[in-house]
């Protein structure tokens, strides 16, 4: 017994820390590759920006020693059109040079990394080349695998049977990472056997290089040895264990589980010999004073009982304040159990299907054979209470057969009535019992508590049922007040002519969408959309026509977006659509989406015997987080200023918002740092995704589904309380 689960135990143990193992040396090596990318990446920027200093030189050679001698390139070369060398500074690097901007695979291993600009003169015509080129070397791989944390290796070619040209591994494993070099398979990461985790970086897009790059295991090596010999002790402890266990306490135990059997028949009189006193003495002696104060509890729960219901008329008091709905009835239910002592309980309201749904049970098996919730019809016991509006009690004939209702021998069912001050009235109230008497005879009855089978055998008497029926007015009052707080909460978010969200709401979804973005690195994308020329619909076929407008509007809307995203109307003719996970080439897809289908098909208005199409057109403003603000607020602004300016442009069109803010700044590079450390702390030029770093919006042409860039417009942008009439 104690075997299996200290088997199960290790084997798990020993499973989760290799699991833990790799995946730590998977992301370890992940963080590594985009690390190698990054430095490739901007040493190419950096030769590339070297080769044009020097082509926009004057004095070409002496721009190119200038170069050289910061540190920006190893070396520049210039040559003409057909290729005969004009300059080059000294020593060159060693063939062959590879240049940044391939992205196949070389045959033979590249010397250097190089970029080359080329030359023309004023009317366009080529000239030559200027190339700038830095060294692959042992130098180059080492500062490659003190940037990543892990040893690099650099192949001489992309096939898996590549030698190594330049390593940091140390000398006892680098054949088993070669050999381990055929195994891998793009991003896959493999283990070798002398605990190392290896992960390849093929070539690609700005990363001309084939590299392998390899972390060592921090799983302890004596792991499963300690695992198998904790695994040993703990079978021989509790093999000794069991021994001594069973010799002290069987006969105790025996004497001990008889008269536990005699108590729960019922004989609170019971007792058991005290035989020492070790721990099976102390049991009992427990044992003999539980059965004793069982008995005194017995007596006073007894008593207590008639308390208990005289503080239900307080306790539903207090059900009446609180506006979760489920942890009301929890509470009704237990207190009735516990108030008239029946074995079990079921809160039930009335389905709008015709039956009653338990919402809260206790002491009830689930139904066999049907999943959910126990439904009841309204027949029989607890459905007749359903129908009639009359509370019940009795006792089940055992013949009885009850339709879906829990088998029982007794019950006491009381119903639950909307409050006569106008329950009934309200749109959202339930509707009235089946067979009951009309508005305003009676209260609606929405639902039953029944409790099932009282404690001792007895039947429930007449005093339960009168203090059922007066906590169930109380209940009654709690779950109406719950309803009417749903529905007023519900009412307070959404707009009451499209039915869609409104500023209010905007607001919350913003900022937890905007949250959610920043937690999991991803975009979220700001949609501000505004009728073209609505006050003209107003002024031509009345407000009503306009009405119908922004409802069918908003309709279209929510065909054309994703369950996840969110649309919300500000007020008059402006709405607001949220994306989430979705950037600005996604978001001006959405956006012509949405001008198309509002342009495409005029909305009708007027009467049913002669109606007007109105044709509608819809400006849409794009902006996108993080790229255009940092906080929701900022986005929106953005997304608003890129909606003036599709307004200015002739409507009718959809805009991008510019970038938030100008790059930062490039630090100059000192003469004693290496071009891989230069480019490590630099900042990123321009921000990737940006629609722009300019200021200048994108505009989508209507009918196009392309996205082309346009300078911002000179001319101010129209006023807010003009924009759209």
């Amino acid at each position: 017994m104690v075997a299996g689960p200290v088997l199960v135990g290790a084997y798990f143990v020993g499973f989760a820390v290799t699991s833990i193992d790799r995946s730590q040396s998977a992301d370890r090596l992940a963080v590594a590759a985009t690390t190698v990318r990054t430095a490739v990446d901007a040493l190419c920027q950096q030769l590339r920006a070297a080769a044009e200093v020097v082509a926009l030189a004057a004095d070409r050679a002496a721009a190119a020693g200038r170069v050289v001698d910061r540190g920006l390139a190893a070396a520049v070369r210039v040559t003409d059109v057909g290729g005969q060398v004009l300059h080059a500074t000294t020593p060159l690097p060693a063939a062959s040079w590879r240049d940044c901007a391939a992205r196949t695979p070389a045959d033979v291993p590249p010397g250097a990394l190089a970029a080359r600009v080329d030359l023309r003169d004023a009317s366009g015509a080529a000239q030559g080349a200027v190339t700038a080129a830095q060294p692959i070397d042992p130098a180059f791989v080492a500062r490659l695998a003190v940037l990543t944390g892990a040893a690099v290796t650099l192949l001489d070619g992309p096939d898996p049977a590549s030698r190594l040209r330049h390593t940091t591994e140390s000398a006892g494993v680098r054949e088993a990472v070669l050999g381990a070099v055929g195994g891998l398979d793009g991003e896959q990461v493999v283990g070798t056997d002398d605990g190392r985790y290896l992960r390849r970086v093929d070539p690609s897009d700005r990363q001309p290089l084939s590299l392998v790059l390899s972390v060592p295991s921090d799983r302890p090596p004596s792991l499963y040895a300690a695992l198998v010999a904790a695994v040993l002790l703990a079978v021989l402890l509790a093999v000794v264990v069991a021994g001594r266990l069973a010799r002290a306490t069987s006969r105790p135990l025996a004497e001990l589980a008889g008269a536990v059997d005699r108590v729960a028949r019922g004989d609170l009189t019971t007792r058991v010999p005290v035989r020492g006193r070790d721990e099976i003495g102390r049991l009992a002696g427990a044992f003999n004073r539980m059965t004793r104060e069982t008995g005194t509890y017995v007596a006073a729960l007894t008593s207590s009982r008639d308390q208990l219901r005289g503080h239900l008329e307080v306790l539903g008091d207090t059900l009446a304040s609180t506006h979760d709905l489920q942890g009301i009835l929890r509470v009704i239910l237990h207190s009735a159990i516990a108030a008239t002592g029946a074995r079990a309980g079921a809160v039930l309201l009335v389905d709008p299907d015709g039956s009653l749904v338990a919402q809260a049970t206790e002491g009830l098996e689930a139904p066999a054979g049907e999943p959910g919730p126990l439904r009841v019809p309204l027949a029989d016991l607890v459905g007749a209470v359903a129908v009639s509006g009359e509370a019940r009690r009795g006792r089940v004939e055992p013949a009885a057969a009850l339709s879906g209702e829990p088998p029982c021998r007794t019950y006491i069912a009381v119903p639950f009535a909307a409050p006569r001050d106008g329950g009934a009235s309200r749109a959202d109230s339930p509707s009235p019992r089946p067979g009951g008497p009309p508005d305003g005879a009676a209260p609606a009855t929405f639902g039953v508590l029944a409790l099932y089978d009282r404690l001792g055998g007895e039947e429930f008497d007449d005093d339960g049922l009168v203090t059922l029926r007066t906590f169930a007015g109380h209940a009654a009052v709690a779950v109406d007040n719950v309803r009417v707080h749903e529905e007023t909460q519900r009412l307070s978010l959404t707009d009451p002519l499209t039915g869609l969200w409104n500023y209010r709401y905007l607001r919350q979804s913003l900022r937890r969408e905007v949250e959610r973005a920043i937690r999991f690195g991803r975009m979220l994308s700001v949609l501000a959309l505004d009728l073209d020329r609505f006050k003209h619909v107003n002024d031509t076929h009345g407000h009503a026509a306009g009405d119908r407008v922004l409802v069918e509007f908003a309709r279209r809307i929510r065909g054309e977006i994703r369950e996840v995203d969110l649309a919300f109307r500000l007020g008059g003719e402006e709405f607001v659509v949220l994306l989430p996970e979705t950037d600005a080439t996604g978001a001006a897809i959405v956006a012509e989406r949405l001008g198309a289908v509002v342009r495409d098909t005029p909305i009708a208005v007027g009467g049913l015997a002669a109606p007007v199409l109105v044709p509608v057109t819809v400006s849409i403003g794009v902006a996108v987080h993080p790229d255009h603000g940092r906080t929701g607020q900022e986005v929106l602004n953005a997304a608003d200023q890129a909606l003036y300016a599709a307004k200015a442009s002739g409507r009718d069109t959809c805009r991008v918002a510019g970038a938030a803010k100008a790059p930062a700044p490039v630090p100059p590079v000192s003469s004693d740092e290496g071009p891989l450390r230069a480019s490590a702390r630099r900042e990123p030029s321009a921000q990737p995704g940006a629609a722009g770093g300019n200021g200048s919006e994108t505009e989508v042409a209507p009918g196009s589904g392309a996205v082309t860039p346009r300078g911002a417009t000179s001319g101010p942008h129209p006023p807010r309380q003009s924009r759209g009439r």
